[in-house]
């Protein structure tokens, strides 16, 4: 079904043999022997049978492209595991990594280069007994069409090549779906419609609604991550759509355009195993959205330390689980898969490598004891509120001025689970605020510290070390590779709550479907989720929570020019503590 509304169109660079491994269109067979090495990388631990360029022809007429690796050595049907995606289905890991700081501590010999980029490598899977497919979807390569982001049109598109796929002889009818971010959203949405062929899924870190996780998070526009994919990763004949006009010409989210941009999450009722992280800022919600929405007993969540494309490439143990979990609902395999924990999580040191695989009954933790911490006027949380009312103020206008308030731990203290600030404010300059607030960790001489998304080994040989940070060249230290803190973001004029939506009393849901400016000097209250952590503190480490105007992340991987200036921060913002407008956050102590 195409798009509810017309949608605005921008070009895309058309596809150029050899950037990005692309081909020229030559649907033929190649079989590939066990220690076949064509990237100089990983040999191939098994023979493996290639279909390249299989035309699927789907509902609406048009033709998508995908290659097909099996297992050669076997004469019967194997399950099929797919990688959805625009970015090209011969873009691989191993392009990418050459750009990357420190190859993401990813050694040569790792991949094989089959691997679709964010997903799961056939060298690893075909070896196992599984098809991996490797899909372009709409628009991209040489599939027709324009290209879809997420919604109705990719969704269907999926369901149709998935049916398609489960039809052909080497296929034993059952299908599943993996890979990170993209390749991960999009299996909420295929994954609504139903196929009857798709028995299992695995979103490893998937927002799930395009509009609140991704684009407009708490009210504010901000697509310099796509664009930065769109400007490398997504070529193709035509063109794709254009997010920042759609924005222009549909502001809230109850828009007909955004409102497809948002998986029925609840619809999902097949086996599902979700892997997340605390440091993701795009993905980290959705996917926690998702392990309370699904609706089957068949789930599985696991929060893992690492960045997402070291924890699916470079992990054993990662591999291992989600061949076990396919296995176990593809091809019906006694493995005792249900055996594994339901849910674990990780904590983060930032000073060092952090403790994951922490077992669970749930997520967020039953135990959890919710305690709020007031701001004061002097720089300080604490659990009793000032009994006097005062105010503090910073420029929202510029980078990294903010107001902040801290806690020093008198003994070991884990963090863990979803944090809110309810925030009293004002401002005598606008009719509106942009608000920011992000929790940070410091070491014990009050220093603010940064996590590394890796382990501090896989880049011990560049001699990086956490003592070191200072001397790490600044284009390696980014969001990609560094933590900053969870943060969580709100405009004022979407305030509104409507609790009945709400995942958890600490994440209001809001609407985001009209603006209710604010008048100059007027004080507001202001309740905004902040997105989950996994924090553990040692005697004398200290909690910070910073207010800003503009995001505190790190800043230069993406472009930061704001799209639509006139909307942003303007002038002085007022945090009011204490008295009638004690502001705080409510912290999740385990």
């Amino acid at each position: 079904m195409p798009p509810p509304v017309q949608v605005a169109l921008q070009s895309i660079d058309k596809p150029s043999v050899g950037y990005h491994n692309y081909q020229t269109l030559n649907p033929r067979e190649e079989f590939l022997p066990k220690g076949w090495n064509g990237y100089n990388s990983r040999p191939l631990p098994c023979d493996i049978q290639v279909s390249r360029d299989v035309g699927i022809k789907v509902r609406d007429g048009c033709t998508l492209y995908c290659d097909i690796y099996r297992p050669a050595q076997t004469t019967k049907p194997v399950a099929a595991i797919v990688a959805w995606s625009p970015y090209g289905k011969r873009f691989n890991g191993l392009t990418m990594l050459k750009f990357l700081p420190w190859g993401l501590g990813i050694p040569n010999g790792v991949l094989s280069g089959l691997e679709k980029f964010e997903g799961p490598d056939p060298a690893e899977f075909c070896s196992r007994g599984f098809a991996v497919v490797n899909v372009d979807s709409r628009g991209c390569g040489h599939s027709d069409g324009i290209v879809a982001i997420m919604g109705s049109q990719e969704a269907e598109d999926g369901y149709d090549v998935i049916e398609a796929l489960a039809k052909m002889p080497w296929c034993n009818g059952s299908i599943g779906l993996a890979g990170n971010s993209h390749l991960a959203i999009i299996q909420w949405f295929i994954a609504a419609l139903k196929p009857p062929s798709l028995k299992a899924i695995a979103p490893w870190e998937a927002c799930g609604d395009l509009y609140r996780e991704q684009f407009v998070r708490g009210g504010i526009f901000d697509a310099g991550l796509f664009n930065f994919i769109i400007k490398t990763n997504i070529q193709g004949s035509f063109a794709i759509e254009d997010f920042k006009e759609m924005y222009k010409r549909s502001q809230t989210a109850d828009s007909a355009y955004w409102k497809d941009k948002g998986a029925n999450i609840e619809a999902i009722e097949i086996p599902t195993f979700i892997s997340m992280s605390y440091t993701s800022f795009v993905h980290t919600m959705g996917s926690i959205r998702g392990w309370l929405r699904v609706t089957t007993s068949h789930k599985w969540l696991r929060i893992c330390p690492w960045q997402e494309w070291y924890d699916i490439w470079n992990c054993p143990e990662s591999s291992e689980e989600l061949a076990q979990f396919f296995d176990r609902f593809l091809n019906g395999a006694e493995n005792n898969f249900e055996q594994t924990p339901r849910v674990r999580i990780s904590r983060l040191k930032f000073t060092s490598d952090p403790v994951y695989d922490i077992v669970e009954d749930d997520f967020p933790i039953p135990r959890t004891e919710f305690k709020k911490m007031y701001f004061d006027e002097s720089g300080k949380l604490d659990v009793l509120a000032p009994a006097e009312a005062s105010a503090l103020s910073y420029n929202s206008e510029k980078y990294l001025d903010c107001v902040a308030f801290t806690h020093t731990f008198s003994k070991p203290t884990n963090l863990v689970g979803l944090p809110k600030a309810v925030l009293y404010m004002s401002t005598l300059d606008s009719n509106n605020m942009d608000v920011y607030v992000i929790i940070r960790k410091l070491d014990r001489n009050g220093k603010s510290l940064l996590n590394l998304n890796i382990p501090w080994s896989s880049i011990a040989s560049y001699g990086a070390s956490p003592d070191k940070i200072s001397d790490i060249p600044k284009r390696n230290v980014n969001n990609l590779m560094f933590h900053v803190g969870s943060m969580g973001i709100l405009r004022a004029s979407r305030r509104a709550i409507d609790h009945s939506k709400s995942i958890h009393e600490n994440y209001p849901f809001h609407p985001h479907d009209k603006d209710d400016y604010i008048t100059p000097g007027e004080i507001i209250k202001l309740e905004i989720g902040i997105w989950a952590m996994g924090v553990e503190y040692e005697e004398g480490e200290s909690v910070r929570v910073e207010v800003h105007g503009n995001s505190p992340m790190l800043r230069g991987e993406f472009p930061s020019e704001d799209p639509f200036p006139e909307m942003a921060s303007k002038g002085i913002h007022r945090v009011h503590v204490g008295g009638e407008t004690a502001s705080h956050v409510i912290l999740p102590f385990v």
